[in-house]
């Protein structure tokens, strides 16, 4: 199956998050933000580092205070991917943090004082190559442009980030992205659809406060890839109240659906009928946990019975079709002259599609959780 896309992506400026390119035609990037204290250094970092080993391309965290700054200090010597500073009203924050290496400031120049705090970061900015991420949320807007719309609207949040984006405009300073987030999917989308005709900068995709797990994953899938395969987006974050791994796994699964960037194993599988000859449900449970450490894109098929079995295992690397005691096994399209008993199918798909990872990918960063 092919791993491309046809989806003709938006041209945009390209930024540097530390060594990770952002726009200008780069991969798109995938990234979470700790929901740790970050005044607990040991645990954030392990978290970050949790967040690394399931593909994550940057890490966001809160810097709300200047005891934070310290915190962050530590946690960035003892992390490899880019860090993120989350930052808010206080200008002094983000001038420390960038003097302790600080990747990207997320922070809306409007909201951190008077034009001269504004220069003196911006002016900071530049000077270490730090990008800014303008970042626009409908339920934060700012006062008079709530009272002229009386509600968030798809112009209220451009307004909103014109204006800043207009600050840094004027400071004649371009390494930045942005961002129209809204917990209503489709009030984002349309944000994202007006801002993208306007700049000409970087956007990062989100549907802020998107739920749990289950509801959240499905309005960002809904909304981002709305987005997506108009070719709006050049990084992006799924905000959702779990376990932050959690993020980077359906942000990887909402590229990989749209053929934009695979990584690890796509499963094709049955939601079962009575038709099963074997267990499905539990043998795509334990395989997407086993497997997790793979990185290599590989489709399998997994299909409990002959009906659409044969059809998805020839478009799969890899492919199994159920059958009565034994089911049959593809690899490439290609039926093979090997079954797999039934009653230990899980152990036999796990073994083929580690030995395919080792064959055709040697250098397949296996990164174990």
């Amino acid at each position: 199956m092919s791993h491309t896309s046809s989806i003709i992506r938006r041209v945009s400026k390209q930024i540097m998050v530390g060594n990770v390119p952002v726009g200008g035609g780069a991969p798109i990037t995938v990234q979470s933000m700790t929901n740790t204290l970050t005044t607990d250094v040991a645990t954030t970092v392990a978290q970050i580092k949790r967040l690394e080993a399931v593909g994550a391309d940057m890490v966001r965290v809160s810097v709300p205070t200047m005891n934070a700054t310290e915190a962050f200090k530590e946690i960035k010597k003892q992390i490899n991917i880019p860090l993120i500073a989350d930052i808010h009203f206080d200008y002094r924050i983000a001038l420390k943090v960038a003097e302790y290496g600080v990747d990207c400031l997320r922070i809306n120049p409007g909201n951190i004082g008077n034009e001269q705090r504004i220069r003196n970061v911006v002016d900071c900015a530049r000077h270490n190559n730090i990008p800014i991420r303008i970042g626009v949320n409908g339920g934060s807007l700012e006062a008079d442009i709530q009272e002229q719309y009386g509600e968030p609207t798809a112009q209220a949040l451009v307004d909103s980030a014109l204006r800043h984006v207009d600050i840094l405009d004027r400071l004649n300073f371009e390494q930045f992205k942005v961002s129209v987030k809204a917990s209503d999917a489709l009030l984002a989308v349309e944000s994202y659809q007006l801002l993208a005709t306007q700049i000409s900068q970087p956007l990062h995709l989100g549907i802020t406060e998107a739920g749990g797990l289950r509801s959240g994953s499905v309005k960002s899938a809904v909304g981002m890839g709305m987005l997506l395969s108009q070719g709006i987006g050049d990084t992006l974050r799924v905000s959702l109240i779990a376990d932050p791994v959690e993020e980077i796994k359906v942000g990887f699964d909402i590229l990989k659906s749209l053929r934009i960037r695979s990584r690890g194993i796509n499963f094709i599988a049955c939601p079962t009928c009575s038709r099963q000859e074997f267990d499905v449900i539990a043998t795509v449970n334990a395989l997407e946990e086993r497997l997790e450490d793979i990185i290599t894109p590989v489709d399998v098929s997994i299909i409990g019975c002959v009906v659409n079995g044969p059809g998805e295992a020839l478009i799969s690397d890899i492919g199994i079709t159920g059958g009565k005691t034994k089911s049959g096994f593809y690899e490439d399209g290609k039926r093979q002259k090997e079954r797999f008993d039934n009653n230990n199918v899980i152990d036999q798909l796990e073994a083929k599609i580690r030995a395919r990872v080792s064959r055709t990918d040697p250098n397949n960063l296996i990164i174990k959780v």
